[in-house]
């Protein structure tokens, strides 16, 4: 009898190399490896990028100590063997200095992302990234969702899952816990819904 087993496609070093070259070879090609399968990151679009500076702005006068790193490849789930490209993560500004591509997790406070109009963007944002940001102990997990119009706050990682999540509409303050200790006040987010 054969018992299957949870293995990745491919090794993460394997996995690094075919990146690199996805990137040199085609601009804009991003790829990630997250629960052992290599999926592509759709590039994000002129509202997608208004929302990250308006994010940006945010985090540099409430926390001028941090900095939002947008689009740093990050060592992501257990183990640290898949690779995730988040949209930004909140980190001491100086955090990943001397560091490659994909960056060690541990300083990170929170990652963010915004919805892509791909038709994978529910599966990744709502189910594979959480899970894997759960699994790799990043204490705050902001997601913006431009199709629902909803930012949703993670938070509690328990090594497996966030234990806290709270959903809100654009217009209504979205508190980010401790360590951030930031409150977004959505409104302007309506600006940027297609």
């Amino acid at each position: 009898m054969t018992v299957m087993t949870d293995r990745p496609h491919m090794l993460t070093e394997d996995f690094e190399a075919v990146a690199r070259i996805a990137a040199r070879e085609r601009e804009g090609t991003r790829l990630e490896f997250i629960d052992g399968i290599i999926r592509s990151k759709a590039m994000p679009d002129g509202d997608h990028g208004m929302i990250i500076q308006w994010l940006t702005r945010i985090c540099m006068q409430h926390r001028p100590e941090l900095w939002l790193h947008p689009g740093q490849g990050i060592k992501a789930q257990e183990y640290r063997a898949g690779r995730a490209i988040p949209d930004a993560v909140l980190a001491p500004a100086k955090a990943f200095a001397g560091q490659g591509d994909w960056v060690d997790p541990a300083p990170i406070l929170m990652a963010v992302e915004v919805t892509s109009w791909d038709s994978d963007t529910h599966r990744r944002d709502h189910v594979e990234k959480p899970r894997a940001y759960a699994e790799t102990g990043i204490p705050v997990y902001l997601l913006i969702d431009r199709a629902k119009c909803e930012v949703s706050v993670y938070s509690q990682p328990n090594g497996r899952r966030y234990e806290n999540t709270r959903v809100v509409a654009y217009g209504k303050d979205a508190e980010l816990p401790d360590p951030i200790g930031i409150t977004l006040q959505t409104e302007v987010l309506k600006d940027w819904v297609r």
